[in-house]
């Protein structure tokens, strides 16, 4: 029982600890020596960083913030599947029922690393990139249809945030067109909350008209 614990425990430290690297402000300390988190919109995402550094390194943190969220729960999965897991589960526990719970916790867990990452005092993004990247490991047609709502926003719209909201909600209709398992809609419904809830002051500049636009200053 206790191997069984220490296995997910290390599912759920490895997530966090994925979801915790802070890409934006690295980048912001290697290519300028700045901490991004005291420009524009203060927060280490990909639009901050393309507002304060530029398209090259906000490609690239968008890339690797997606890759975050996809490499915890792929290694959730893989790490499920050892023949040394599966040997120290309780005969209790059934494993086809157990692995979606399992899962859902491991991509909240890298959610919310993004935010409040360990590595810079609890701060960090908005988690919108890593949640689709939590997306495409679980189920690659959710994660790909709520890339497309956010492309179509955006092109629509010029507003990342406004994109970033449409997609958390278009995800949870995915995950359930797809008839995905319980805990994923549930993981779905609650990764939207939180990234709305991110983007609250977003939302208040949104309804003032006066929220920037991809390509201008975002206001601190």
């Amino acid at each position: 029982m206790a191997a069984w614990i220490a296995y997910n425990v290390l599912a759920g430290v490895v997530a966090y600890i994925c979801g915790s690297i802070p890409t934006g402000y690295w980048l912001g300390k290697l290519l300028r020596g700045i901490d991004i988190r005291e420009h524009g919109s203060r927060s280490t995402g990909a639009t901050n960083v393309l507002r304060t550094l530029g398209k090259a390194p906000a490609l690239a943190a968008l890339l690797i913030d997606l890759l975050k969220g996809f490499a915890a729960v792929a290694f959730a999965y893989w790490l499920y599947s050892l023949p040394a897991v599966i040997f120290v589960r309780p005969p209790s526990i059934e494993m086809s029922i157990w692995l979606p719970w399992a899962i859902m916790v491991v991509a909240l867990l890298a959610i919310l690393g993004h935010s409040r990452s360990i590595f810079i005092r609890f701060t960090g993004g908005k988690s919108a990139a890593t949640g689709l990247g939590v997306l495409l490991a679980i189920s690659w047609q959710v994660g790909l249809g709520a890339a497309i709502v956010f492309a179509a926003v955006l092109a629509i719209s010029r507003v990342v945030s406004l994109s970033s909201i449409s997609a958390a909600f278009a995800a949870l209709v995915f995950m359930w067109l797809f008839r995905q398992p319980t805990p994923f809609l549930l993981l779905t419904a609650i990764g939207a909350v939180y990234v709305i809830f991110r983007h609250r002051a977003n939302i208040g500049r949104l309804l003032a008209g006066t929220e920037a636009r991809l390509g201008s200053r975002e206001p601190a």
